[in-house]
């Protein structure tokens, strides 16, 4: 049976006209499946939760954007007997984005429905004064999740989203939270290992997949499946620099070389910031943190790619 998990407040209510098209095309093919709606914040990971209780396999299939995903994982009770169908309908798509998936609902569910190529996929950990919560596409500690916060707050995305170009809420945010960004000094290390400094830190990432932001390559090395987390730290350049040289790149992924731009590969980042700093999972805002810690998890699920 293919449980749907269903936001259909996604995207400004398109996932209810979405998911509309999609049961038509259920009940056109005799699958057996079972919808749950979600209602209300963190309703998915409720749900999820108490349908892999029972230890057994689940296929879930999301309909949503990359929020209602970060919800879902979080709800997963036995990861490795959980594999997840994804029916994109957000405005940033990271995660679909990041594994290749397909970008047309209806032809995600048919692949769904008649999977031919199956990948695992790690899930990555954020600690946070001992509460543990986990992303499938990336999170982040400082200007990016300022973004988020504010996008969040500001109905601008809502707005957007109405004509179709959701994705430029970021773009214009990004441009907004630069010019009141209060870089923090910042020491992490990777691994108990490797200790980094940095005096003026913008931002640090840990990114399971290679897109955040709504298409932004931050890490373009960055593999689902290799049990590691790639780390970008922008740092000790001028909000000018930034703003002429790293920030129209970062789509291209040419920003890796620049100056101020510094990317690792670690099972586990643990950070602290002489500013307490916003925070997101998966472009979902989290309050402000000093201290923080990104790991790797060892378990993993299995998405449907085609």
């Amino acid at each position: 049976m293919l449980h749907f998990i269903v936001n259909p407040s996604a995207r400004s209510g398109l996932g209810k006209a979405v998911w509309k098209k999609t049961e038509r095309r259920l009940k056109e093919k005799h699958a057996d499946y079972r919808i749950h709606f979600t209602t209300h914040p963190k309703h998915a990971t409720d749900i999820v939760s108490e349908l892999t209780g029972d230890g057994l396999c689940h296929t879930l299939v999301v309909l949503g954007g990359d929020g209602s995903m970060d919800e879902v994982v979080n709800g997963i009770r036995y990861p490795g007997k959980v594999t997840l169908g994804y029916i994109p309908v957000g405005s940033g798509n990271d995660f679909a984005r990041g594994l290749g998936l397909a970008g047309d609902s209806m032809q995600a569910l048919d692949s769904v429905l008649n999977p031919t190529v199956i990948r695992s996929l790690d899930l990555g950990n954020i600690n946070m004064s001992g509460n543990a919560h986990r992303f499938a596409v990336s999170a982040g500690i400082g200007y990016d999740a300022d973004i988020c916060h504010k996008v969040a707050a500001s109905g601008l995305k809502k707005l957007l989203n109405k004509i179709h170009l959701g994705k430029l809420a970021y773009v214009g945010m990004a441009l907004d939270r630069l010019i009141y960004c209060k870089p923090a000094e910042m020491t992490i290390t990777l691994d108990d290992t490797k200790t980094l400094h940095f005096k003026r830190t913008y931002f640090a990432a840990a990114m399971n997949l290679r897109f955040e932001g709504g298409g932004c390559m931050f890490c373009p090395n960055a593999l689902p499946d290799d049990s590691y987390l790639d780390l970008i730290v922008v740092a000790d350049v001028s909000k000018l620099r930034a703003l002429i040289t790293i920030l129209p790149t970062v789509f291209s992924g040419k920003h890796v070389h620049m100056k101020g731009v510094h990317i690792y590969r670690c099972k586990r980042a643990d950070i602290s910031s002489s500013l307490a700093l916003p925070v997101h999972s998966d472009g979902e805002p989290i309050p402000p943190l000093k201290k923080i810690s990104f790991s790797a998890v060892p378990d993993f699920v299995r998405v449907i790619v085609r």
